[in-house]
Formats: C-alpha cells, sequence, structure tokens
C-alpha cells in the first residue's frame, strides 16, 4: 500500500508539471501570435518549451534507487 502513495505521489506531480508546462506553452504562443511572430519560430519555441518542461518534471519527480 505505501508503494502506491508513493507511485501515486509521483505520478500527480509528473501531471502538475505537465499541465503547468502546457499552461506556459499557450501562453508563450498567444504572445508570439499578438506579435506575428512567423510560424515556423513558433512551432520551434513550443517544441523547445515542451522538451524543456518534461525534462524538469523527470528529475523532479525521478525517484532514487534504494541503497542495498
Amino acid at each position: 500500500m505505501a508503494e502506491f502513495l508513493v507511485l501515486w505521489r509521483t505520478v500527480m506531480s509528473f501531471a502538475l508539471y505537465g499541465v503547468g508546462t502546457l499552461i506556459l506553452i499557450i501562453g508563450v504562443l498567444y504572445i508570439c501570435h499578438l506579435v506575428h511572430l512567423p510560424s515556423h519560430w513558433t512551432i520551434a519555441l513550443a517544441i523547445v518549451l515542451f522538451g524543456a518542461g518534461m525534462m524538469g518534471a523527470v528529475s523532479s519527480t525521478r525517484q532514487r534507487d534504494k541503497s542495498e
């Protein structure tokens, strides 16, 4: 049961990072639209932000290996 709770907490933390990254990307894309940034730069920026967000989420929610 304790392992399930740890897994659940990790999944929820990862999901919160994902939602936060998605909100950030949507906001930046809207600003890019308002300043008439070309679409290929906008798409590239979205891909970079998505990658950075996922790297941050993985590094923050990664479980340390148990030392034996």
